[in-house]
Parts: structure tokens; sequence; C-alpha cells
């Protein structure tokens, strides 16, 4: 075995002065183009799979029963799906995570306490659900998020997976809350007002976000017409941040030295090997200038007209890195068990410290400065 690798933090590499390829990169101006119109068209898929999640919600809790319990937990995957490749539009205190209001911490906080929301097998009256005293509303739920504690979360995706799945007691798959937490099950009512708040709560956070980013109009507006230095010194900061600190240390490294599947991103669903996959893809989008259909220019561009090697090694390592957090062998929380997965999940993680290495690089080309 190998030594198992601990959290990753870069610490960046700068340039400045002399415009060696970088400079105020008037160049850059069709990235940073093409960059805002794929973010944009990301958010709006993520908010239509939030819509979707929301109707498969409603019709749980309305006929609650093990059929429209599965095509809830169905919704909630395909919702992940987008969201995860939108992870890399963060970390510059752009809409999500600005400092001020910024829905990110709503959104996708992670780990949670099962016990502050609702029961667990320890405690049968635990958790918000069964707190009488309290009413429920959206505003209740966003302002005990992370009250008291950072694992205090009450709202967003994950809140809405533990509702969905319940704890993970199994060792080979996911949870498996029955459906009739949702009917006969002591306060089934207050259960199903908790989802269903929760969730439309997630649909008007996304909504927040997908609008700042509408074309020629807030966000988006104001990144195209920003200092094209300052737009792409935004866009590979997500980049390195992401695959850096977050995706390879706290998503992989974090349970790997703790062998523990509460340390894992989705781990009551066992979509974890998902959200790994799509933040990956989430980098590389950025670089390559990519979203679904568009192939447009992006990062890989600018480097490519000062530095042709620096350009390939870049698009090959993060090309890399995607195809390693690929083989890994769904579940998570088994690979972390077994010593040939544990294996696959180092060198995924080697991997992406070594990409965002090669990220500083392309920033110090560019004569950016990053914060990671």
């Amino acid at each position: 075995m190998k030594q198992v690798l601990t959290v990753f933090v870069v610490v960046a590499a700068a340039c400045g002065g002399d415009d060696d390829g970088g400079g105020t990169l008037e160049d850059a101006r069709p990235v940073i183009a093409t960059y805002a119109t794929n973010v944009h068209a990301n958010y709006v898929d993520t908010l239509e799979g939030a819509i979707a999640l929301q109707a498969a919600v409603e019709t749980l809790i309305a006929t609650p029963n093990e059929t429209t319990l599965q095509a809830a937990r169905t919704a909630w995957i395909a919702a992940r799906e987008p969201y995860g490749l939108t992870e890399s539009y963060r970390f510059y205190d752009g809409p999500i995570d600005n400092p001020t209001d910024g829905p990110e911490g709503q959104i996708n906080a992670w780990p949670l306490d099962e016990v502050y929301i609702d029961y667990v097998v320890r405690d049968p009256a635990a958790g918000l659900v069964n707190d009488t005293s309290v009413t429920l509303t959206k505003d209740l739920l966003a302002s005990r998020n992370e009250q008291g504690g950072e694992k205090n979360i009450s709202t967003g995706y994950h809140a809405i997976e533990f509702l969905l799945w319940g704890q993970d007691l199994s060792p080979t798959g996911p949870g498996a809350r029955p459906a009739t937490d949702y009917a006969t099950a002591d306060n089934a009512d207050r259960r199903k007002q908790y989802l269903a708040l929760v969730t439309e709560l997630l649909v008007d956070d996304l909504t927040t976000v997908r609008d700042a980013w509408v074309p020629n109009t807030g966000y988006a507006a104001e990144l195209v017409a920003a200092m094209p230095a300052e737009a792409v010194r935004r866009m590979i900061q997500g980049m390195g941040a992401l695959g850096g600190a977050e995706l390879s240390g706290e998503r992989m490294a974090t349970a790997l030295d703790n062998q523990d599947q509460e340390d894992e991103h989705s781990c009551f669903s066992d979509n974890t090997h998902r959200d790994l996959r799509a933040n990956a893809i989430a980098v590389q989008n950025v670089y390559l200038g990519r979203y679904g259909a568009t192939d447009g220019v992006g990062i890989e561009d600018l480097v490519k007209s000062r530095d042709p090697a620096l350009a390939t090694r870049l698009a090959a390592e993060l090309a890399a890195s995607v195809a390693l957090i690929e083989s890994i062998q769904a579940p998570f929380d088994q690979a972390l068990l077994d010593d040939q997965e544990r294996e696959k999940i180092e060198d995924a993680v080697s991997a992406l410290q070594k990409q965002t290495d090669t990220i500083v690089e392309v920033a110090t080309l560019l004569g950016i400065t990053l914060n990671l």
C-alpha cells in the first residue's frame, strides 16, 4: 500500500510587471465571453434539474409509496449531475459564494449531522422534523443552516438527500428510508413539510444564481466588461481551488485518511463517485471552453499562443484526472475500504495535485496571481 495522502493546499506563484504573454490579456475577451455563456447554460440546466426534483418531491408528498420515493431519489441524482459541473464557478466571490449573500452554503454544505434534521437509529425523536415546538418555514430552515456548528446543516442538496434516503446503514448500498416515513410514521406531515420547504428553497437559491448569469445583465455583464486579466484570474482561481484543496483534499484525501463514509460527499445516496467525476470535468470544461454541446475557445487557447507544450501538458493532466476518478469502483465508501481501490483513489488525488501545480504554472505564464 502507498502512504495515505493528506489534504493538499497549493501556495500560489505569481509573476508581475512585464507583459510576457500575460499583461492585460486583451486576446482573452472571446474566452471570457465563452465562459460567461457556458456558466449561464450550466446554471439553466441545474435549475431545470432542481425544478424536476421539486415536481418529484411534490408527487411523493401527495402519494407516498415506494414508487414515488424511488422516483424522487432518481430525480435527485439527475439534478446533481449539472450542479457538479458548476463548482468550478466558485472560489472567487462570484454570485454563488460572494461573502455578503452568496447562497452556496445553503445549496451544497456538507458533511451534515443527520440528527440535526430528523431521527437516527440512536435517537428516534431527533431533529427539526420531530421538534414540534418549532414552526417550519423556509426562513426558519435558512436561519438554522450551520447555526452552532458547520455540520448543523438544514438546507440544500444533502439535506434533501438525507430526507430521501435516510442514514446509510448498509455496508454495501445506500440508505433505505421507508416510504412510510411520509405516510404513517411519527411526524410524517412535518417530514413532508420539511422536504417541500427545503426543495423550494433550493429552487429559489439556484434561480438567484441563474439570474445573475443571464447574458448582458448582472454579474455576467460585469465579468465581460472587467479587465480581461481579472476575468481570467477568476476563471483560473475557480479551476485551481476546486481541483486542488477542495476535490483532491476535502472530498477525497480526507475520506481516504479517515476511511469514514461520513466524510464522503453524498454518503446517504452513495452518489459520491458521480460527484467526484463531475467536479473533475468541471475543471476541464473551463480550461477547454466546453459545456454540453458547446466547444468554444478556452484558457487552453490563451496558453497555446504563448507556450504550446504547457497547454498540451495541462490538457493531458486534466484528462488523466478524469480517467483516474472514473476508474474507482463505486460506491466510494466501499472503495475506501479496499486496498486496490484505495490505491486508485491515491493515484487520482496525486493527479489532481499535479494538475493544480500546472494550473499555477499557467497562471504565472499569464501574469496572474492566484489565492489557493
